[in-house]
């Protein structure tokens, strides 16, 4: 688009003209249908509003090198959403509907999508929301799927540069049988105190230990945590964290570079022995932590300058990317082309 500032795109919402959705009704999915309004009309008793019973999820689109039009995983993102759907009770959308959607969505709206070479990219948000209306805690009947897209800038307003992370020992993300594990507004609302704590200290993020002992790592934010001692990928394994599609494929790329991935429990006292450390997730890709302060004992843990990033997470980050903008080969069959 003529007159648009790509390189100094915030992470926020920007309207664009399309949005694409599908309503569940009488027991069925129907069909896509194109919407240009930002409004939603539901019951005031509807489940969303009163029950939490929502989910949705985040990917990306980009301008390829070869100037394609790039979708980084949809296929994992539908199946990702057909889980934390089940697990709340709500009505899974197949995943053809989900990926066509999100073609639709980007294909409509494909003048937002950022050039190549300018760093951003065109965010992509499906939510799923129970509209059916009930007063007694019962899953909803009805379910409309909308997917919307909105062109982003880097999530840290620095980019790829390390950030400073503090331990919050007093407010939990997830319970260790509770909906940690899949991606619904739940759990992010439940991060927001923290969240602003952090802000308040002047930290980036929070960085979450278990609910039930305190001794083991669970989220960074609303991202994944990840470690690099020597020549191993170790980041977190439980319940309560959530499945990440960026965690997935670093661990993948980790692989292919020779290295040894552990996905277990990480203890908290583990991270001394650390020679790098980050956070990974859709909006921000991979974030370098500088280091980690934890006031309950007083300790700062260090892991980098604060403007250079760890040699492998860079190293890391690069590859993602490169495949994400078409750089180089997606040996993983990871993008969807349009």
């Amino acid at each position: 688009m003529e007159n648009f500032d790509w390189a100094n795109l915030s992470f926020g919402y920007v309207k664009t003209d399309y949005n694409i959705r599908c309503y569940y009704r009488n027991g069925k999915w129907g069909e896509l249908e194109i919407h240009t309004e930002e409004e939603i009309t539901m019951s005031m008793a509807a489940t969303c509003l009163h029950y939490g019973q929502e989910a949705f999820e985040g990917l990306k689109a980009f301008r390829g090198k070869n100037g394609d039009i790039r979708i980084f995983r949809p296929y994992d993102n539908a199946k990702r959403m057909v889980c934390s759907a089940e697990y709340i009770e709500m009505a899974p959308l197949p995943e053809e509907i989900f990926v066509e959607a999100v073609k639709q969505a980007v294909k409509l709206n494909e003048k937002y999508i950022p050039p190549y070479g300018t760093g951003a990219s065109l965010y992509i948000r499906p939510v799923l929301i129970g509209t059916g209306p009930r007063v007694g805690v019962h899953p909803a009947d009805e379910f409309l799927f909308v997917v919307f897209v909105t062109p982003v800038g880097p999530y840290y307003k620095n980019g790829f540069k390390p950030i400073d992370v503090i331990v919050d020992r007093d407010h939990d993300r997830a319970a260790p049988c509770g909906t940690g594990h899949i991606k619904v507004g739940g759990n992010y609302a439940a991060s927001l105190k923290s969240q602003s704590w952090a802000k308040k200290q002047g930290y980036s993020i929070v960085l979450y230990l278990d609910a039930a002992e305190k001794k083991y790592i669970d989220e960074c934010g609303t991202s994944n945590f990840f470690a690099i001692k020597g020549n191993k990928y170790i980041t977190p394994d439980s319940h309560s964290i959530l499945h990440s599609i960026t965690n997935l494929s670093v661990m993948d790329i980790a692989v292919d570079m020779g290295m040894e991935v552990e996905r277990r429990k990480v203890e908290f006292s583990e991270l001394d022995s650390f020679d790098e450390c980050g956070a990974c997730g859709t909006a921000a890709v991979i974030t370098p932590i500088s280091k980690i302060v934890d006031l309950n004992n007083g300790r700062e843990y260090i892991f980098s300058d604060s403007d250079i990033p760890g040699k492998i997470t860079e190293k890391l980050y690069n590859k993602l990317r490169a495949i994400q903008l078409g750089e180089e080969e997606d040996k993983f069959n990871w993008v969807v082309t349009l």
